[in-house]
């Protein structure tokens, strides 16, 4: 039996963020959906049932080429404010 991929018109790639690039397609038992662009792949039970695992997607993913975000530093810093009176313009 063959397998009709169909794209979905307006569709927009969890991952790469293209338009028009994500096709769909569907067994028994899921449907299937993924980007031809960068290769990002899903599906959902047809039953409704949620799968227990997150999908990758651009923000909550791990790229290797990516260095790993570092912890913000937010302890508190001292500023100085510099006084502008003693600055001359010249006209």
């Amino acid at each position: 039996m063959s397998v009709s991929k169909r794209f979905i018109a307006g569709a927009v790639c969890p991952r790469c963020g293209e338009m028009d690039t994500v096709r769909m397609y569907r067994d028994e038992e899921r449907e299937y959906r993924e980007c031809v662009k960068c290769g990002f792949s899903d599906s959902l039970r047809l039953d409704g049932r949620p799968d227990p695992e997150q999908i990758e997607t651009r923000v909550s993913g791990e790229r290797s080429d990516r260095a790993p975000a570092s912890k913000a530093d937010d302890t508190p810093q001292p500023i100085r404010i510099l006084d502008a009176g003693g600055l001359r313009r010249d006209h």
